[in-house]
């Protein structure tokens, strides 16, 4: 979708603003599982091959015996050729970072059982030195859960996926039949009978197209019929039913399953006084034809469709209240000689941009000291004020103190001269890297009423800003949005974005809350600062109303 969005241009001095046109993509999440940040998945790549390596030297012992194995490793060999060229690029692509998990969680799982049929020392010993940085069945089963939730956040039909019709992608990154059986029977042991029915299909449709496979049509239209039924259509479950007995005469289940299925259509008609009807020749089953199940998250509509940057409520009037500025942090001697540039992004409550807020330097010191210390990224339980993790939050995150490196102390002070709150009571500058799938559902950054002891230990107050640095551009996906208001802001590397998540009188201003949309293709990093209210009694002085 082709949106219009305000820009400055800086040019000697002068700030000049313009409508541009951007294309505007966006993403998705996934449950619990271990997430996997871009540059983690950069290593398995070159792990993945070097065991490509040693699997060609054991051929080499046993070539008479391992014929089988020869032509898998060759197949393999190509794969990691074509990763190793260009790996973030590669992992970029949602498909390949899936793929890459599945191959290295029951591929390489399977191959290893046929070489200890006939042992080669060297070959299983690497494996076994390899093994213990091997994505586990959690961490597929999580890749898979991404692509879902990738599809549902920006509405892809399992057909652009499968293909690798990614936009912004020319990659060739495709998902076979049995890729797209594995997709549907992980939806299927879940209960989730709406993605079982849409990657069942899509499997079923490679088949009939010709495309090689090892599962078997049986095995798809079993777990197909079944989960169209639990979805309510019983003609559709009957037709593929049908086509099952067909097949395979003998089946244990669907002769059973056919005669339930006619007997409770029948049912269903007599109470409506309706004539059995034979079922209607079946349609391809397409993104739509069922209607997706509603979760626990009430916003979940209009976060998506402003992740898909649609209902962004960016009207001509309230652009004509947006404006590109100077800002030298009220005469701050360290912005005298060099303000820094703000652009206005949202009028009310006032979100701001500032440019060149982070070098490309910066950013790359800060990314190398927070890479060995990624970890599952947590939230404040708001009960016990204890960080925990949660699953609307996918991402991994360190913690970063000023003392560590200059650039941390550099980084801090520029956000207290910029925004001209202290940083001593602040939390310690967080980093934070999605991947695939990559998200933060809708959330308040500071604390509610019914919240008391959130930040209690910390002794600081409430959390009455956010600074948000963008360390990376997102090819699609990835943006911040603000549901309550209908906004929409992307990531521009070097950039930083900032608004108070409390009034003057230290009440929450509800309109804040917001997300981090999934990352569609890319790799998203990013870094914030969540000052609190300690400290800020003579910077930022109480308002004489709630709302002031």
């Amino acid at each position: 979708m082709l949106r219009l969005i305000l820009h400055c241009h800086w040019h000697f001095g002068i700030s000049l603003c313009c409508v541009v046109g951007h294309v505007i993509l966006y993403n998705l999440s996934r449950k619990d599982f271990r997430v996997e940040t871009l540059s983690q998945m950069t290593d398995l790549i070159y792990t993945e091959k070097e065991l490509v390596q040693s699997l060609k030297e054991y051929i080499k012992a046993e070539e008479y015996k391992l014929e089988a194995v020869k032509s898998w490793a060759n197949r393999l060999e190509g794969l990691t050729r074509a990763s190793t060229s260009d790996p973030e690029g590669y992992l970029a692509h949602p498909v390949n970072a899936y793929k890459l998990m599945k191959r290295l969680n029951t591929e390489w799982s399977e191959l290893e059982s046929l070489v200890l049929q006939d042992p080669s020392d060297g070959f299983i010993s690497n494996m076994t030195a390899h093994r213990q940085y091997f994505p586990d069945e959690e961490d597929e089963k999580g890749a898979a859960k991404a692509l879902m939730r990738l599809q549902d956040t920006y509405k892809l039909d399992s057909e652009t996926f499968a293909r690798g019709r990614l936009p912004g992608m020319h990659r060739d990154a495709f998902l076979t039949v049995d890729d797209c059986y594995d997709m549907g029977k992980t939806a299927y042991v879940e209960s989730d009978y709406y993605h079982s029915v849409l990657w069942m299909q899509q499997a079923l449709k490679q088949m009939d197209e010709g495309e090689e496979h090892v599962v078997s049509k049986a095995e798809v239209l079993d777990y197909l019929s079944y989960s169209v039924y639990q979805m309510g259509d019983l003609p559709r479950a009957i037709e593929l039913t049908r086509r099952l007995v067909a097949i395979d005469p003998s089946h244990q289940r669907a002769g059973g399953n056919l005669r339930y299925f006619e007997k409770l259509l029948s049912k269903q008609l007599n109470e409506l006084s309706q004539e059995v009807q034979e079922p209607a020749t079946e349609e391809p089953i397409r993104l739509g034809t069922y209607q997706r199940p509603r979760d626990y998250l009430p916003e979940r509509e209009s976060y998506e469709a402003l992740c898909r940057g649609e209902g962004i409520q960016m009207t001509d009037a309230r652009r004509s209240r947006l404006f590109c500025r100077y800002q030298d942090g009220h005469r701050n001697p360290r912005l005298l000689l060099q303000p820094i540039m703000e652009e206005d992004e949202w009028d009310s409550p006032h979100i701001v941009r500032y440019l060149n807020a982070l070098s490309d330097e910066e950013i790359e010191r800060i990314k190398e000291l927070a890479k060995p210390r990624l970890a599952r990224a947590t939230v404040r339980d708001p009960k016990t004020g204890v960080l925990t993790t949660a699953h609307y939050r996918v991402s991994k995150s360190a913690w970063l103190e000023g003392e560590e490196d200059p650039v941390i102390e550099r980084v801090n002070q520029r956000i207290e001269d910029i925004t001209g709150l202290t940083t001593q009571t602040a939390e310690l500058l967080q980093i934070a890297n999605y991947g695939v799938g990559g998200q933060y559902e809708p959330h308040f950054d500071f604390s509610r009423k019914d919240e008391p002891d959130a930040f209690k230990t910390l002794g600081t107050g409430n959390r009455v800003a956010t600074f948000l640095n963008y360390m990376s551009d997102v090819e699609a996906g990835g943006a911040t949005v603000f549901p309550d208001f209908g906004a929409a802001i992307y990531p521009r590397k070097g950039t930083a974005v900032f608004w108070y998540n409390l009034f003057r009188s230290g009440e929450g201003d509800y309109r804040t809350r917001h997300a981090a949309c999934p990352v569609l293709v890319g790799s998203k990093w990013v870094s914030n600062k969540w000052i609190h209210e300690r400290g800020q009694e003579f910077r930022r002085p109480c308002g004489l109303t709630e709302v002031d």
